[in-house]
């Protein structure tokens, strides 16, 4: 038997022609997979949910501001009376994670609850919560600052820089 020429083109043509059907059934299914995944994944309600994040930050801020007002009205300096006040915050914030509700507050609220001081005292104790059956030591020690040891590192390096541009500048 042999092979000519005609034959070979007409393999290839076929052979192009099944790849050719080949990616679009792939471009077909393709496009499905992404409608379909469009159509499942949950809509972003952004006005409702930036809506939840204003009261819930408000609330808190609302709650530092009745706090620095009643310290104010006792015998204690504007300056003490700020870091009282930030002490007291983080305290309810690390309180409230301690006991497990700050984070249905962060669900419902989004970041309205992570901008205030609560937020970073959350950050600060949630880690070591997960933790704390490892014990006092490297669990809950060793753990306390994992979210919150970069931001302060980087917190700190960010304001040595600028520091240092402001005095040059």
């Amino acid at each position: 038997m042999s092979i000519n020429r005609e034959m070979i083109e007409e393999g290839l043509k076929k052979s192009r022609k099944e790849e050719i059907d080949f990616m679009k059934n792939e471009d077909l299914i393709e496009k499905k997979y992404n409608d379909y995944v469009k159509n499942k994944s949950p809509k972003p309600k952004y006005f409702k949910n930036g809506g939840k994040a204003f009261v819930v930050g408000g609330i808190i801020c609302t709650l530092g501001e009745w706090v620095n007002h009643i310290l104010s009205l006792g015998s204690l300096s504007k300056d003490e009376v700020s870091t009282v006040t930030s002490m007291i915050l983080i305290f309810i914030g690390a309180f409230l994670t301690g006991i497990g509700v700050y984070d249905d507050i962060g669900r419902f609220a989004g970041g309205g609850s992570i901008i205030p001081i609560t937020g970073f005292a959350n950050s600060i104790v949630s880690p070591a919560m997960e933790f704390k059956k490892e014990g006092y030591i490297f669990g809950i020690g060793a753990k306390m600052f994992i979210l919150a040891g970069p931001v302060l590192v980087y917190g700190l390096m960010s304001s040595v820089m600028i520091g240092i541009l402001y005095f040059l500048f």
